[in-house]
């Protein structure tokens, strides 16, 4: 089966129904909730162990 060259594809515009999109976009917000969670706890463990091995901030 031969294969077709590449073709580059433009969107220009997408139809989509104003509710829809609200709807859409509220899942979005609500979906992004555990990955925030997940990344400040990973935050948290990476700057834990900077301050634990480098000292950052403590003062004596």
């Amino acid at each position: 089966m031969p294969t077709e060259p590449n073709t580059q594809v433009t969107v220009v515009d997408i139809q989509m129904p104003f509710w829809s999109m609200v709807v859409f976009l509220v899942k979005v917000a609500i979906a992004s909730i555990p990955a925030v969670i997940i990344l400040s706890i990973l935050g948290t463990i990476f700057f834990a162990i900077m301050t634990a091995l480098f000292g950052v901030g403590m003062h004596t």
